[in-house]
């Protein structure tokens, strides 16, 4: 198994800031927007570098989203922002009727999703915004792993005409892909080529699922990793492609089990090449208090659960 290693650690959303700093300088129309939380989106040297360029709503996210939705009919890029929980499930409503529908050039970047929020809790801990903005018409939706990926993605943004969706979190995670690399929406990455059964996996899980495949590759277990960064459009070459070749797949993602990544592939699988499935996802639960490393242990998303999942998987080969 091809070896990942890491000499840094950096929490996803710092990506998105220090990409926001790059941005302001190389693109003149990429305005921010914030629903009082400029801190935890790191968005300070993109103000101080552009206050003209940067629009402070207070606590008022639907208001965000209409404000960039002018900014964007004007020729700004706009990016509203703030955490997942409020920049999907509070303001749906006014993303699918004023930057859906309409097909308006607005990106929706939003911190601290899923469990890794951590002692936050259940309330602020959004486990099912991927199935929400999956469903939603022209919306595209990219959840990165790592640092050097949601800088790589924030940028790659600005040049995508469309809605987006881009999800990134709070915890500090290891940085393991590279510092230059390209940014395809709707590209998978194939992190590691295998036989016997394919993981696939998105945002921090990918990084478990590297930890599994090692571990499994102890077992004399081949595991193919695929990085999902992009859920729609989906690479849905990628997937059949690698499924056919292991006859089995693994889905992983820190995300509600029910419409998410999982059943993103196995509506792609039942309607092209049905095979045995896996799910590491929260299994229809609300999340709770607790450290990241916590809460990954007990709803199930650490590479321990990866190993377990693809053993049992691969015993329903035929």
């Amino acid at each position: 198994m091809k070896k990942y290693t890491y000499t840094e650690s950096k929490d996803t959303r710092s990506g998105f800031g220090d990409a926001m700093t790059e941005l302001g300088q190389s693109h003149p129309n990429v305005v921010a927007l914030c629903a009082d939380l400029v801190g935890s989106l790191k968005l300070d040297n993109f103000i101080k570098n552009h206050p003209e360029r940067f629009f402070q709503t207070g606590i008022a996210e639907a208001n965000m989203v209409g404000i960039a939705a002018g900014l964007s009919i004007s020729g700004k890029v706009p990016y509203a922002t703030t955490f997942a929980n409020f920049g999907s499930g509070r303001v749906y409503d006014q993303i699918r009727q004023s930057v859906a529908y309409s097909d308006k050039n607005v990106k929706i970047a939003v911190s601290h999703a899923g469990l890794t929020l951590g002692e936050d809790g259940a309330t602020h801990q959004i486990l099912e915004d991927l199935a929400m903005m999956r469903a939603m018409p022209n919306m595209t939706v990219i959840n990165p792993c790592d640092y050097n990926q949601t800088k790589a993605a924030t940028k790659a943004v600005a040049d995508h005409h469309g809605p987006v969706y881009l999800r990134f979190g709070r915890p500090v995670v290891p940085i393991f892909t590279s510092p230059d690399q390209k940014f395809e929406i709707g590209k998978a990455w194939m992190v590691n080529e295998g036989t016997d059964v394919t993981l696939i996996a998105t945002g921090h899980l990918v990084w478990e699922a590297i930890q599994a495949g090692e571990k499994l590759e102890e077992l004399g277990i081949s595991a193919e990793i695929i990085n999902i960064h992009t859920i729609k459009p989906l690479d849905t070459a990628a997937i059949l492609k690698s499924v056919k070749k292991t006859g089995c797949v693994v889905t992983c993602e820190e995300h509600q089990a029910n419409g998410g990544l999982g059943d993103a592939v196995a509506q792609l699988l039942s309607g092209n090449l049905p095979t045995p499935q896996e799910y590491i996802a929260v299994k229809d639960s609300f999340g709770e208090s607790g450290t990241p490393d916590q809460l990954m242990e007990k709803y199930g998303l650490k590479a321990a659960n990866i190993v377990a999942a693809a053993q049992k998987v691969i015993s329903r080969k035929k």
